[in-house]
Order: C-alpha cells, then sequence, then structure tokens
C-alpha cells in the first residue's frame, strides 16, 4: 500500500512539473517583455528631461506607477545599466552591417562612421549620459561607452590586422591605429553634440577623408597602392562582442 501511494505521489508531482515550467517560463518572458518597454519608456524620458532624469519620469513615460517600475529594476543604477546596454544594441545595430558592408574602401568607412554619428543624433541625450556619466546613481565602475570603445577597438584592430597581413604589412600598428580612429571618433562625436556647427554628412565626410589619407599614406610607404573607391579582392569581417559580464539589459541577469 505504501509503494502504490508513494507512486501515486510521485506521478502527480512529475504531472505538475511541466506546467510548473510552462508557467515559469511565460512568466519570465512578460517581465523580460515589460522591462524591454520600460527601457523604451526611459528612452522617451530621456528625450524629454534630459540626463538628470528620476525614475518618476520614467514610471510617467511608461504609464505606471513608480512601485510597478521597480518590480522590474532594483534601483536608479539598474536602469542605468539597462539604459547603457540598450544604447550599446542601438549601435552595434547599426555599426556592424557597415563595417562588414561588401563596399569600396572609402564607401566603407563613410557608412561605419554615418552609423555612429546616426546612432548620437538620433539618442544625443542617451549618448551624454553614457560618454559624460552624468547620472547621479550610476553603478560604481561602470562606464558603457568606455566598454564600447574597447570592444569597437579590438574589432578594428582585428579587421585592419587582417588587410595589412594581405597586403604582406607589419600588422603592428593596427591596435594603435585603431584605438586613434575610435579616440578620433568619439571626441568629434561629443564636440558635434555640443556645437552642431556642420550638417551629420559634413562632418562624416570630413572625418572619412581624415582616416582615409592616414590608411592610403601609411600603404604608400611600404609600396602598396589601394583604390578607394573599388571593393578588395578579400572582404574580411568582424563580430562586436558584448563585453564578458555585462548583464542582459532585457533581463537585468548576468549571463
Amino acid at each position: 500500500m505504501m509503494a502504490m501511494a508513494d507512486r501515486v505521489k510521485h506521478t502527480g508531482k512529475a504531472a505538475e512539473g511541466p506546467k510548473s515550467d510552462a508557467r515559469r517560463d511565460r512568466w519570465r518572458k512578460h517581465r523580460i517583455a515589460r522591462r524591454a518597454e520600460f527601457v523604451e519608456a526611459a528612452l522617451k524620458a530621456l528625450d524629454e528631461h534630459g540626463p538628470e532624469l528620476g525614475m518618476e519620469d520614467v514610471a510617467a513615460a511608461a504609464g505606471v506607477t513608480k512601485p510597478v517600475l521597480y518590480r522590474h529594476f532594483e534601483d536608479k543604477a539598474d536602469l542605468y545599466v539597462a539604459l547603457g546596454q540598450r544604447g550599446t544594441e542601438l549601435l552595434f545595430e547599426r555599426l556592424l552591417p557597415a563595417i562588414n558592408a561588401e563596399l569600396a574602401p572609402v564607401p566603407r568607412i563613410r557608412m561605419a562612421l554615418n552609423a555612429f554619428f546616426t546612432v548620437i543624433e538620433e539618442h544625443p541625450n542617451l549618448y551624454r549620459l553614457l560618454a559624460r556619466n552624468a547620472f547621479a546613481d550610476k553603478p560604481a565602475g561602470s562606464d558603457v561607452v568606455a566598454e564600447d570603445k574597447e570592444v569597437i577597438a579590438t574589432a578594428l584592430t582585428a579587421l585592419l590586422g587582417d588587410y595589412m597581413r594581405m597586403f604582406n604589412m607589419d600588422s603592428g600598428a593596427a591596435e594603435p591605429w585603431s584605438y586613434g580612429i575610435v579616440g578620433m571618433v568619439q571626441n568629434t562625436g561629443e564636440w558635434w553634440l555640443d556645437k552642431r556647427t556642420m550638417s551629420r554628412d559634413s562632418v562624416v565626410e570630413y572625418l572619412t577623408r581624415i582616416i582615409w589619407a592616414a590608411i592610403d599614406g601609411l600603404a604608400r610607404q611600404h609600396g602598396v597602392t589601394i583604390d578607394p573607391n573599388k571593393p578588395l579582392d578579400a572582404n574580411k569581417v568582424v563580430k562586436l562582442a558584448p563585453v564578458a559580464g555585462a548583464s542582459d539589459p532585457k533581463t537585468g541577469e548576468n549571463p
């Protein structure tokens, strides 16, 4: 009798297991979707209130109360991290196709620069908040822009290194060049957001000329002539991988 009872009890638990898992899965998907909605609301609140926005501003933009918001974010620092990760997503969604486009060198450079400047033009307050750390409750040690610069510079180093080796050139210069280019573009982007003394197309064109002039000059020093308007024989591609250990902006969880 006891053995039969144990089997019946065990069977009952097994039957409830998949249902329980399904409920947990639905709840997790719901939380992910709601958190993503609140991040988008925070982006809208940023446009209106700037980097000094409060949780009440985000709640108002989302059409909920602050307690509801705090069910999905531990605190303002958690929201900052989520905004930073969303900013990284927005940038990489535009930048990766541009960097890996099967275009001639100059159009490819121009397309990558235009991707960056388009993102910061569309979300200026988000970029200001992240680049200048203008957030009262920013988590200690969190610098999304510095992390993005590292990821992009590392990817660019691999890309330039591949091309330099393809032309039998010393690829040792690829890393300092990459960090120099990324730093120049970021500093120019911050200046442009503040001054707006020229159009986006103009600043992109000026930077395109500067970067190509440097690449062309170095190549010619090594006896290599590259047609700026002709696709190269091999289209080297890179992947922009997020910084290890970064939390998922949709769930707030670490991988």
